[in-house]
């Protein structure tokens, strides 16, 4: 099957946005997904967007059965280690149930660290629930490694309340 892996654009918005929800039932986390397509528009095709993505995209004689053209998606976004330099983060990597096993996944991870070294990133990072074992079985045999157990590194999170009583005491200028 000929994919071809290609930068999103605005108008890929609304198939990104239905294939988030996708990924979050998977993950077993429907009720998180918030946001919009507009949301994902806004910040993503703006003068200094947030995040990056990447589509896989098939030809029309291989649309998916409910006729979707783009089958899978990633969406990165750069951060920075005071350590190593600049890093490539890859938020989501998702390729519909029917079209897994393909090579597609393999297709978007290898653009998204293409992408990365062209930017002289020196790591790609991810997360993966510990549960997916598919999805840490598919990292690892790409040479990922878990730093959970090797480095004792733990992920953290401020939201909702705490997010705002934490902004709340910051310095006033």
């Amino acid at each position: 099957m000929n994919v071809k892996v290609r930068p999103a654009t605005r108008g890929d918005c609304k198939e990104i946005s239905r294939m988030i929800s996708e990924l979050a039932v998977y993950e077993k986390m429907p009720e998180q997904v918030k946001i919009t397509h507009e949301e994902l528009e806004r910040d993503g095709f703006c003068a200094n967007p947030f995040f990056e993505c990447l589509v896989a995209e098939v030809p029309e004689e291989h649309r998916s059965k409910e006729g979707f053209p783009i089958v899978g998606y990633a969406l990165y976004f750069y951060t920075y280690s005071t350590w190593k330099g600049r890093s490539v983060y890859l938020e989501d990597l998702y390729v519909m149930p029917d079209f897994r096993g393909k090579g597609i996944g393999k297709g978007l991870l290898s653009k998204v660290a293409e992408v990365g070294k062209k930017k002289q990133c020196v790591r790609l990072q991810l997360s993966v629930l510990d549960w997916n074992t598919p999805s840490r079985d598919f990292y690892a045999a790409k040479g990922a490694q878990d730093i959970t157990a090797s480095e004792g590194w733990r992920s953290l999170r401020f939201v909702g309340q705490d997010l705002d009583n934490l902004a709340n005491e910051a310095p006033k200028d």
